[in-house]
């Protein structure tokens, strides 16, 4: 399932730049030009000293660089928010004279509006729910999943994984032995949640039932809690839901109720890459050595949202170099070609894009396609189940019925889990994961063929490489020399 929330921008383009209408006290995005080179970090052998140069790098670049764009907001009254992943200002209720002005300096690279507005209701068949089950859901073993648990004793390990959506019920029943800030010391909500709606970006008058900038987990919609609970949810006893349910996890809200915005979906991705404490500033208490190993994505930014195109490019490409894995769910837009055109996934070469499978071993009617709108790159890369999927929601329960690519990309996650679990080595090498994956994934030939790419070729652009296998992908890990 995607979730978009709606962005409008207006853009003149003067002399090359393109420069954001901006109507009286609308929130703006400056992004500036100076970003450090990669290149060189993938000299570092070391991955955890990899990730801790990177972040003294980027924060002292960003510190550096929006110096002098700071001292001249701050001296008309205008409050700022840094982030340093991606070298942006969040300016705060800006005018356009403000906007027009800025964007004439030459540090400045585009300005975007940061608006959310009221979206449609996410979609999902709770009709037609399903019994409880007792034992593994259906989903988890069309993957192979139990049968890495029972026959090759892995279930996730020692591996952490992230989610940002809508948030998480954290004392859910599915969740709560998993979730890293419980310890036999007690809870420990910093360093493993963090809130990014600081206000309201919905048009719902009645505000948000978990507040704004939360202390502590909370799901004020229930899709995160759902798409947590098939990564890794499992209560003990009759409800297995969870494809890696011995991996612990950590997450952070980009939502307001399904609503939001390019810097919201930035911060969750900020605070992830290095961790920081509750009222904490990401550019100086950042911990790297607290960030997850996997990202799940069951969301999308489009371009009517203010993402035109590579906003987020730059933040996967600084996980990527520290070894974090993010995996994004292509899209609900489907069944036409050339639909997955929402970011991330539109960044072939930067994420794991996932596609939902259906009933009868069938793509899912709603599935996007590839080609990829940004660069054309095929997708999805890989497809798991996304139909029917019964998960953890709020209020400790459990349901069933629930469509999407959202549903998928999570399966997905907690496989990454598995095997890195499996096999250390594998931690942080992403391209030789993704390439176990779809190397080691069933095969499906299309009757569609997308972007001059043949159905009948694999990859192709409604399968990717096809149904992915747990039991092949976890045993080829560990069979690696």
């Amino acid at each position: 399932m995607k979730i978009y929330s709606v962005l409008t921008v207006v853009l003149l383009f003067v002399s090359g730049w393109a420069q954001a209408q901006v109507k009286p006290a609308s929130d703006i995005l400056v992004f500036l030009k100076s970003e450090p080179s990669l290149q060189r970090y993938f000299l570092i052998t070391q991955p955890k000293m990899r990730h801790k140069m990177l972040y003294q790098e980027l924060t002292r670049n960003a510190s550096k660089s929006q110096q002098n764009i700071l001292q001249l907001i701050h001296s008309k009254g205008f409050q700022t928010k840094s982030y340093y992943i991606t070298n942006m200002i969040l300016v705060e209720n800006a005018t356009q004279e403000l906007a027009m002005e800025l964007q004439k300096r030459p540090e400045v690279r585009k300005i975007t509006l940061n608006q959310g507005f009221m979206k449609k209701d996410l979609p999902k068949n709770v009709f037609a729910q399903r019994q409880l089950v007792r034992g593994i859901e259906p989903n988890l073993a069309a993957i192979g999943a139990d049968k890495v648990w029972n026959e090759l004793n892995v279930k996730g390990q020692k591996i952490v994984v992230a989610g940002q959506d809508t948030g998480v019920q954290w004392t859910h029943p599915a969740l709560v032995r998993q979730y890293r800030g419980s310890s036999a010391r007690g809870v420990q909500h910093e360093y493993n949640w963090h809130d990014a709606i600081h206000k309201s970006l919905n048009s719902i008058p009645r505000g948000n039932p978990c507040g704004y900038s939360s202390k502590e987990p909370c799901d004020d919609q229930g899709h995160g809690t759902h798409t947590m609970g098939t990564v890794l949810g499992d209560d003990g006893k009759d409800n297995k839901i969870g494809v890696a349910p011995e991996a612990r996890w950590m997450a952070c809200r980009n939502m307001d109720r399904g609503v939001g915005t390019p810097a919201s979906y930035i911060e969750c991705f900020e605070y992830f890459f290095a961790p920081y404490p509750y009222g904490g500033d990401s550019l100086r208490d950042g911990q790297p050595s607290m960030a997850p190993n996997v990202i799940n994505n069951s969301w999308g930014c489009p371009k009517d949202e203010g993402c035109e195109g590579e906003e987020i490019l730059p933040v996967l490409q600084k996980l990527y170099t520290a070894g974090i894995m993010v995996v994004a769910s292509a899209g609900n837009e489907g069944p036409n070609c050339g639909t997955i055109g929402a970011q991330p996934a539109t960044h072939s070469q930067m994420t794991l894009s996932v596609g939902a499978m259906g009933a009868g071993g069938r793509i899912a009617n709603f599935s996007s396609r590839g080609p990829s709108k940004f660069d054309g790159g095929i997708g999805p890369d890989i497809v798991a189940p996304g139909t029917n999927i019964r998960s953890s929601v709020p209020g400790s329960r459990y349901e069933g019925g629930w469509d999407g690519t959202s549903m998928a990309g999570p399966h997905v996650v907690g496989l990454v889990a598995l095997m890195w679990s499996a096999r250390p080595e594998l931690i942080g090498k992403i391209d030789l994961t993704t390439q176990i994956i779809e190397k080691t994934a069933t095969n499906v030939k299309a009757t569609q063929s997308c972007g001059g790419v043949a159905g009948a070729q694999i990859p192709n652009n409604v399968y990717g490489f096809g149904m992915i296998d747990a039991v092949k992908a976890v045993t080829a890990g560990i069979s690696l020399r």
